[in-house]
């Protein structure tokens, strides 16, 4: 008697429907001062303190970038990490890292360093470079206790 060959039935893998935030968290290092040349040296020390330090000072910066929309129907990714890692290596790391971000850095000559305008810089590095996914948020923390983040420009 011949065997029976077992049937087997191929379904297809399911994407479950949803809006979903991932978020990579990159590190790196820079110095830099706030100064506005506008003002009177008095003014800058009043408004900075010793972050207005003629010979600059650092941080150990962590930046965190979240992208937000529905998962890819055959990936189950809004976007691979590890290609999100690399995107945010060369819009923004690989530019600030052992930088001085008031003099190396050009996407942020001219510019107030504060922890507020870089995530607004940061933003507008790497939007452009965004293959799927919607930008959601970019946190950066100056210090462990201190952060700032964006959600993008407000809507006209």
């Amino acid at each position: 008697m011949p065997k029976k060959s077992a049937k087997t039935s191929v379904r297809a893998p399911r994407v479950l429907r949803g809006v979903v935030t991932i978020t990579r968290q990159v590190h790196f290092n820079s110095a830099h001062r706030l100064y506005n040349a506008k003002k009177s040296l008095a003014w800058n020390q009043k408004q900075y303190g010793l972050c207005t330090n003629p010979h600059w000072h650092g941080h150990n910066y962590v930046l965190e970038v979240s992208l937000r929309g529905q998962p890819d129907p055959d990936t189950g990714y809004i976007m691979d990490l590890g290609a999100l890692k690399r995107l945010l290596h060369a819009a923004v790391v690989d530019k600030c890292d052992h930088r001085n971000l008031n003099d190396e850095v050009d996407f942020l000559r001219g510019i107030i360093p504060s922890t507020e305008n870089l995530v607004i810089a940061f933003w507008n590095e790497i939007a452009p470079h965004l293959p799927t996914g919607r930008l959601y948020r970019v946190r950066l923390y100056e210090t462990p206790r201190n952060y700032a983040e964006y959600f993008g420009p407000e809507p006209a």
